[in-house]
């Protein structure tokens, strides 16, 4: 899978450009706040339908414009593929593959693989389980999209039960309906479990491989699905069912006295340790980037494992953030799989790779394209 092409209106502080991609590497280089980090934004709403950086869409259309565009064209399994992405500023998004339209976000998950590494993802060891979770429904949902489904099922659900708890403090709250609210969290909940889990447990097994190549074996990284709801020694699906049932029950009274729903998937945490040790308290600064590192060339194998094909991968401004070593383990790692790259100089180690691929310098919401002896480094 790569990416051929780029066109993009009145995205961010671009107000009309169009790119043809190398299906290796690409590189966007210049100094900070021109765009870079903007032309990867508009590759990821291709594979998510939705930003990394911003929730509100309108925060996308350039300033003084009514609305924007993405499209893009792709290759997957040697066919080409195309993803138009518009946002108005009075109304909702409009996405279509291969020119029909969808109607469920859920819908756009899976068709564009991309994998994304930002100085954001050190969120993942360094603060509180949230990140960790946005990590493991947004990386399932990609390679399962039914996980999507069941996800925004849960949570609906969810909404409507702290709704009903908060109501309690008011006037009295019907048990019966509390316990119609249960059972429906526990069918989807359970089904959100398992596949937390399996993504974890396959993670974790790659993570450990490259986590001891890029620490020339001295380090062992172990990472553990903490699930709130115990069902790891249950075999039978209606004993898991009514297992977690059971557990929102014990804690229906504290539920009640403090407004929110205290168990279930959405209080679930991943334990990220390194030689027995946990990372986000304990980890050296060092340890904590090599970690997320390994993390996400796994990612990367598993999306490989499950479509049969690499994804996408987008670097952005992470280069520095590493030393020379981990550096040179990640353009190691990456040679089969299409990569954008964001940076404000290019280092050594990276001219050799670029050889192979594509320049752009990046000034004020334009990208142009370079040849190796044009650079200036």
């Amino acid at each position: 899978m790569y990416i051929t092409s780029i066109s993009i209106m009145n995205f961010r502080n671009y107000d009309s450009i169009s790119l043809e991609f190398h299906n290796r590497i690409n590189v966007f280089y210049g100094m900070n706040a021109q765009g870079k980090t903007n032309i990867l934004e508009s590759l990821y709403v291709g594979g998510f339908g939705k930003s990394f950086r911003t929730s509100n869409d309108r925060d996308i259309i350039m300033m003084g414009e009514e609305n924007a565009a993405v499209s893009i064209k792709f290759l997957f399994r040697e066919r080409e593929q195309k993803i138009d992405l518009r946002w108005r500023e009075k109304g909702k998004k409009e996405i279509r593959i291969n020119e029909s339209s969808i109607e469920k976000l859920s819908d756009i998950l899976g068709k564009l693989n991309i994998v994304i590494f930002s100085p954001e993802d050190l969120k993942l060891v360094k603060e509180g389980p949230s990140e960790r979770r946005k990590f493991m429904n947004r990386e399932i949902s990609h390679i399962s999209p039914g996980y999507y489904h069941h996800l925004s099922q849960y949570n609906r659900i969810l909404t409507q039960r702290n709704s009903l708890l908060r109501q309690n403090k008011y006037k009295k709250i019907s048990m019966s309906l509390l316990d119609v609210l249960d059972e429906q969290m526990a069918i989807e909940g359970l089904k959100i479990i398992e596949k937390r889990a399996a993504f974890i447990k396959r993670l974790n097994t790659i993570a450990r491989l490259k986590h001891r190549k890029i620490t020339d074996n001295k380090e062992n990284i172990e990472v553990l699905y903490k699930s709130n709801i115990k069902n790891e020694e249950i075999k039978d699906d209606e004993r898991k069912n009514e297992n977690f049932i059971e557990t929102m029950k014990k804690r229906r009274e504290h539920d009640l006295e403090r407004g929110y729903t205290s168990c279930g998937p959405h209080k679930d945490d991943l334990l990220i340790s390194i030689n027995g040790i946990e990372v986000r308290n304990f980890g050296s600064q060092g340890q904590q980037r090599t970690a997320v590192l390994s993390l996400k060339l796994s990612e990367i194998e598993i999306v490989k494992a499950e479509t049969g094909e690499y994804p996408i991968l987008l670097l952005d401004d992470v280069m520095s953030e590493l030393d020379e070593k981990r550096q040179k383990e990640l353009i190691k790692s990456l040679r089969n799989v299409q990569t954008f790259v964001t940076i404000t100089e290019i280092p050594e180690l990276l001219k050799e790779d670029i050889k192979d691929g594509k320049i752009f310098y990046v000034e004020k919401g334009k990208a142009f394209e370079k040849s190796e002896t044009d650079l200036i480094i």
